[in-house]
């Protein structure tokens, strides 16, 4: 088992996900911007490798506008020797790397345009981890998208959209279960037409269902990835107290996590915190882990 969290490191100073307005791109900017997300992205993963944190989230915005016709930039290129670089302190230290693009990246709209630019953001985010030379371990995590009135149709055109994915991309490819639209039962019909793995969430899970307990609904979902997929990745959250159905607890609540460490069994999953303390949460989830003698 792995533990991390996503794309932000709250205790060091600097940010991965620099942007800027779109009105103000220029190459100068644009290549000054994504340099400095570079390092930061560098100095996050040493931080993670120091504290036994071996998963992460990179952010989508680690190069602004790249599936942007107005991004003309051969970023691929000028940050090779970078990404190569960064590439291999992955490889070497064992990290689990993922992403997971914005909602807008939409595989079942029915909108062509809208399928093309989600297409393109794909593109863009699977040639980050292209570059960096990294395995089809590090995935790349979306939803199952809208329903627009006709699940059925819907769901459809996604395993069209799919299918028509250039290979790199399907290599990387896992859909996540969500807490209104696409449960668990939908993503395991869209896995058994398409092979992509499911990506278990189990807030979600709570919050949408068919009725799965949940040690049930871990191993079907950590059976539909492939010995070349890697160790199955899921998302662990829990309801905060009070607040709306499906917001994420500000802290980890540390007894559920032991308790669902306890469902998990010997379920084998690497696991993504999205807490919104981040890096502090995943270090008391870590200890937990150790003192159930679940990590080393």
């Amino acid at each position: 088992m792995k533990i991390g969290y996503p794309c932000i490191n709250q205790t060091l100073d600097c940010t991965s996900s620099s942007t800027f307005r779109l009105a103000s791109f220029t190459e100068e900017r644009f290549l000054q911007t994504v340099a400095s997300n570079f390092a930061c992205l560098q100095r996050i993963l040493q931080y993670n490798v120091e504290n036994d944190l071996l998963f992460f989230r990179m952010s989508s915005d680690m190069v602004p506008f790249a599936s942007h016709r107005i991004c003309t930039v051969d970023w691929q290129m000028h940050f090779k020797g970078t990404l190569e670089k960064i590439g291999r302190y992955i490889k070497n230290h064992n990290l689990r790397i993922s992403m997971h693009p914005d909602q807008f990246v939409v595989l079942n709209s029915p909108k062509p345009e809208i399928v093309e630019n989600s297409v393109a953001e794909l593109a863009y985010q699977c040639a980050v981890m292209d570059v960096m030379q990294l395995d089809s371990t590090a995935k790349l995590q979306i939803h199952g998208g809208g329903v627009y009135g006709d699940k059925p149709s819907a769901m459809q055109r996604f395993i069209q959209t799919y299918q028509l994915l250039p290979e790199n991309i399907k290599h990387r490819l896992v859909v996540e279960n969500d807490d209104r639209l696409y449960s668990l039962r939908d993503c395991l019909y869209l896995h058994e037409q398409t092979g992509i793995p499911i990506l278990f969430d189990n807030f979600h899970h709570e919050c949408l269902n068919n009725g799965e307990p949940m040690t049930d609904a871990l191993q079907m979902a950590a059976a539909t990835w492939k010995e070349q997929d890697g160790v199955p990745m899921m998302d662990y959250s829990s309801q905060a107290y009070g607040q709306r159905k499906g917001k994420h607890t500000d802290d980890i609540v540390e007894e559920l996590f032991r308790n669902f460490l306890l469902d998990l069994g010997e379920l084998d999953m690497d696991m993504m915190l999205e807490i919104k303390n981040k890096e502090i949460s995943a270090l008391k989830a870590v200890q937990i882990a150790r003192d159930m003698r679940l990590l080393v």
